[in-house]
């Protein structure tokens, strides 16, 4: 199975090899909206920016999208506004908007892009004229190590309210990717670059393959005339009422659905028909709400060996809905206890035999995990445990808990692993209502758990995470990683030889890469990192300082205008030198700059 087949259909028919790019745009092109608005209401929200601070930089966004300054003006204006801040205190703060906002708004139509190119060892970076707090942590959800952007000057840990020149916007952005492609060979008539703003035109010139991504106005007329292929998106955006009034219908349904059960239950004396009934109804019922469509493979391993416990990959609210489905019948849950929380739906999932469990309290969760061995044992039920134990924000695997697999040894079932690849298309984390998606699914062979022991559980789990990374296209854990829930996922991997590239004016000088960057930004590293084919050297970009991993919401303008886009005080502007910094590796990532792209 493959994913927006359509959308990746070139890039699946092109040549491979670092020698060809794969530049994107940011905001609007990879994720919908800007970023710099979600940035500068939360900022207002904290008390960050003033009411009369405020109006100025809405001033200033208003001059610049009116073609009165151009973009580094606004951005030396909204800068002020960060003068003094702990670029620490503000890399965390950017974490957290990209947890909670951001990476929801990832098109997954951009995401399959990105995969297609990185499968293809093309050089993939993100371009954009926006900071590095806004960027960095969703290249590293996306993977992509080369993030070139503008810079917010920073000394002795603080934003002094300066901007770095030049920034990287219109030409900076051509002379970013000249200085990428010559660093490391990519030829510039055989790259891609994708964007959806007309502020770009000099960098979609540039190259051999230009492609609009949902574009503005403008950039429709111009991609019209010199015959571009367009391309828009309609997987993310601002949710109607109709889009609300299906999500509560959809959540509701539980309500209902157990409720049509109530008279079966009642007539015939089988709570079970009555569950299985209200099981199967509400499968039906939500899918058609959500408009949710299954592709599965190995479906014949759903009914194979039963009872069973189902373990999956937990992306989204909507795999309840998927699994569910899948299994229709005989099935038990487990659930967060929160759920009990929610007026009516917890009370009526708990009486349809879902489990609700602590799970801040691993002995409280033993404890509660217990019936469910009689349940399989004795009712010849199955179990459905998401061993994540929570939501990720990305498609990687989060480590496991072990609740799964103790309660497969001790029933004496077996393991089915139900590999699900794109329930965030559905329903990211944070998101209450649903689009419309096909989600596929593979249901691997069930695992023999006859020989399995608690003193060897460690060895089990990390051979069943192997299947679902195996079947997700994702690095497999080495032997010996410890990638339970709770532990570190390898002890300390080996240090890697990184080289950084900077420069001070015409100067380029080589450094240590392990050294930290930081001080007076007019002398930060510029660094550029690609992912090299395995048959060549790997030449890692060094990490420019903090550790970013989550980002922002951005609100969509209807149109972006020839002037440009927003960028905020806090989040959205400027910064000078476009910079590149790895955002991929695991357990680092670096922190430059910040706008929106």
């Amino acid at each position: 199975m493959t994913l927006h087949k359509d959308v990746i259909a070139e890039i699946e028919a092109s040549e491979s090899g670092p020698h060809i790019g794969a530049f994107f745009d940011f905001d609007g092109t990879i994720i919908y909206g800007y970023s710099a608005f979600t940035f500068i209401r939360e900022q207002v929200k904290r008390g960050d920016v003033s009411a009369r601070e405020f109006a100025e930089l809405a001033a200033a966004m208003t001059s610049f999208g009116l073609g009165s300054i151009g973009f580094s003006s606004m951005m030396v204006i909204t800068s002020q506004f960060m003068r003094g801040m702990s670029e620490a205190s503000y890399i965390e703060f950017a974490e957290q908007l990209h947890e909670k906002y951001i990476s929801r708004l990832i098109y997954p139509e951009s995401r399959a892009l990105i995969e297609a190119h990185e499968r293809k060892g093309h050089t993939v970076a993100i371009i954009s004229s926006a900071l590095p707090y806004q960027v960095e942590p969703a290249a590293k959800n996306l993977g992509i190590e080369h993030v070139l952007c503008s810079r917010l000057e920073v000394k002795n840990g603080k934003f002094t309210g300066s901007v770095e020149r030049p920034t990287c916007f219109g030409p900076g952005k051509v002379t970013a990717a000249k200085e990428l492609a010559t660093r490391f060979g990519v030829d510039l008539q055989d790259t891609f670059f994708y964007s959806d703003s007309d502020d770009d035109l000099e960098l979609l010139k540039a190259v051999g393959k230009p492609r609009p991504l949902n574009p503005n106005r403008k950039l429709t007329a111009i991609a019209e005339r010199h015959g571009w292929p367009i391309r828009r998106f309609a997987s993310r955006g601002r949710a109607g009422i109709t889009d609300w009034a299906r999500a509560i219908a959809a959540t509701g349904s539980v309500v209902g659905s157990f409720a049509a059960g109530l008279p079966i239950w009642a007539l015939t004396g089988s709570r079970r028909r009555a569950q299985n009934f209200s099981a199967t109804l509400f499968a039906e019922t939500a899918s058609a709400l959500i408009g949710l469509n299954l592709k599965v493979e190995g479906e014949e391993n759903l009914w194979s060996h039963r009872p069973a416990v189902f373990v999956f990959n937990h992306q989204s609210k909507a795999d309840v809905v998927i699994m569910v489905s899948l299994l229709r019948r005989d099935i038990a849950g487990v659930g967060k206890q929160e759920i009990r929380k929610i007026p009516v739906v917890g009370k009526v999932m708990e009486l349809a035999g879902t489990v609700l469990i602590d799970r801040a309290n691993a002995g409280s969760a033993i404890e509660a995990m217990k019936p469910l061995v009689d349940v399989m044992q004795k009712e010849g039920k199955s179990v459905v445990i998401a061993p994540e134990g929570t939501r990720t924000i990305t498609p990687k695997l989060a480590p496991f808990k072990k609740g799964a697999f103790h309660l497969a040894i001790q029933a004496g079932v077996p393991i089915v692993p139900v590999v699900i690849h794109n329930a965030l298309d559905s329903a990211p984390k944070g998101d209450f209502v649903f689009h419309p998606a096909t989600v596929e699914v593979d249901v691997l062979p069930p695992v023999d758990t006859s020989n399995w022991k608690a003193e060897t559980i460690d060895t089990h789990i990390h051979e069943v995470r192997c299947m679902f990374q195996r079947t997700l296209g994702q690095p497999e854990d080495p032997p010996g990683a410890r990638t339970v829930a709770g532990k570190s996922s390898l002890a300390k991997p080996a240090s890697k030889s990184k080289t950084s590239l900077s420069k001070t004016g015409s100067k380029v000088r080589r450094g240590n890469a392990s050294a930290s960057v930081s001080g007076n930004s007019k002398s930060r590293a510029r660094s550029l990192a690609v992912k090299k084919p395995a048959a060549t050297s790997t030449i890692q970009n060094i990490s420019l300082k903090a550790k970013l991993d989550k980002l922002t919401d951005a609100k969509h303008a209807p149109d972006k205008r020839s002037g440009g886009k927003p960028s905020g005080a806090a989040a959205s502007s400027s910064a000078g030198e476009p910079t590149s910094v790895e955002a991929g590796q695991p357990g680092t990532s670096n922190s430059s700059g910040q706008s929106n792209a």
